[in-house]
């Protein structure tokens, strides 16, 4: 059973903040979106419009491209596949 891209993406994009040192309220005090929103984007819950990425990146120093790519726990996931 395939996993949601949002799911994916959400993960990651926890991962990368965790990583960076941010708290949700600070990367979304950095990016300009709301805490709440960010929570339901990292719980795979919400969409996520392409122009948020590109902020989310831009707070947190990386490429977009960088946010696209499987979280570390996924990658090992796959390579089991």
């Amino acid at each position: 059973m395939a996993i949601d891209p949002r799911t994916i993406f959400g993960q990651r994009l926890a991962e990368v903040r965790k990583a960076k040192g941010f708290s949700q309220e600070s990367l979304a005090l950095e990016s300009g979106l709301a805490r709440s929103y960010l929570g339901g984007v990292e719980r795979g819950q919400r969409n996520i419009a392409l122009l948020n990425i590109y902020r989310l990146a831009k707070a947190l120093k990386v490429s977009p491209a960088h946010l696209l790519e499987p979280a570390s726990g996924l990658k090992r996931a796959q390579d089991k596949v």
